[in-house]
């Protein structure tokens, strides 16, 4: 009898890949999503569904008592919100609801994986002598940031959870929208960049992401772990591996900071279609803007096994080509 994973966020482009690794591990998937969640996406897999009222823990708990999971992966949260009340009663409320849900079922779950974020910790300076660790003070620097941290706390605080905490860095490949608008940029030779100030990166392609996420359910332990390709680029990368997959010669320009943080304020005033905050605000920013996002993963290859098997080239090769087979470029 195959084990059974609920996954939340499901619908999302996280939440997919996350499911085409369970099913691979030959786990039985339940995708908990919003009834108004379009899921043409996962038309052909082996995937049911729930729709649990995620401000509800009985809610939730009458679909685990249902259910009678093994395993949990909560990637369900937003990114983009208008205000610190909105991500901390998604991204943070939530996770509470699910979180004492799982504590009080009648069932217990082996493990419960919470995918966090890396701007829980914030970034570090640029001429940082050690790269970021898990046990690093909490320095988030945007409402997003606060939110996971705040996510965190609420887990770490309840006793006799199953708990692993993931706190991926920047997470890219198929199906995501927001490396796109760089791809299509330099596609029409566009590289525009805020400010002129050095940066360092960090990466993790969404597979990697999922295979960690799918061994964090067998993982013997508990624990908080920082996840990335273990590499570290410089702010450029991302471009240049770009306009060689491509092959374009692009415009490179740098927009003073303050000319984009007047534009991300306009655009934060202006009447939203579909009540979606902008992808560029003043907040985000500062995340985008800042010195360095270098992390340590050995406690990851360690305790979880973690071996990426992507490196930014190798992971950006793979979305483009999933970009282009599905007439997006």
């Amino acid at each position: 009898m195959r084990r059974k994973v609920l996954i939340t966020g499901a619908s999302g482009f996280v939440g997919f890949h996350l499911i085409e690794a369970a099913l691979q591990a030959g786990l039985e998937v339940h995708a908990a999503v919003r009834a108004s969640s379009r899921v043409d996406h996962l038309q052909g897999y082996e995937v049911q569904y729930v729709s649990p009222d995620f401000n509800s823990e009985a809610s939730i708990r009458e679909v685990l008592n249902d259910k009678q999971y093994d395993y949990v992966i909560h990637a369900a949260g937003i990114t983009k919100a208008f205000s610190d009340e909105e991500y901390n009663a998604v991204n943070a409320g939530y996770t509470k609801h699910l979180a004492e849900a799982i504590r009080n079922a009648a069932k217990p779950v082996s493990k419960f994986v919470f995918i966090s974020s890396l701007a829980v910790l914030g970034p570090i300076a640029y001429d940082a002598q050690a790269p970021l660790l898990e046990d690093n003070e909490p320095r988030p620097v945007t409402a997003y940031g606060r939110s996971k941290l705040l996510a965190e706390q609420y887990l770490q605080q309840m006793e006799g959870l199953p708990l692993i905490i993931l706190r991926p860095t920047a997470v890219y490949g198929p199906r995501d929208k927001d490396i796109f608008i760089m791809f299509k940029l330099i596609s029409r030779g566009l590289e525009p960049y805020i400010g002129s100030q050095r940066q360092r990166f960090s990466f993790i392609y969404v597979k990697d992401l999922a295979k960690a996420t799918i061994s964090a359910l067998t993982s013997p332990g508990t624990g908080t772990y920082n996840l990335s390709d273990g590499n570290v680029y410089d702010r450029y990368a991302l471009a240049d591996i770009s306009k060689k997959l491509l092959g374009k010669r692009t415009l490179k320009f740098h927009v003073p900071y303050g000319i984009v943080q007047v534009i991300a304020g306009v655009l934060e005033k202006m009447p939203s279609s579909g009540k979606k905050a902008p992808a560029l605000n003043r907040e985000k920013l500062n995340e985008l803007t800042a010195p360095n996002w270098h992390c340590s993963i050995e406690k990851s290859r360690a305790d979880l096994q973690f071996v990426p098997d992507y490196d930014l080239e190798k992971g950006l090769a793979e979305t483009m080509q999933w970009y282009k087979d599905h007439k997006w470029l």
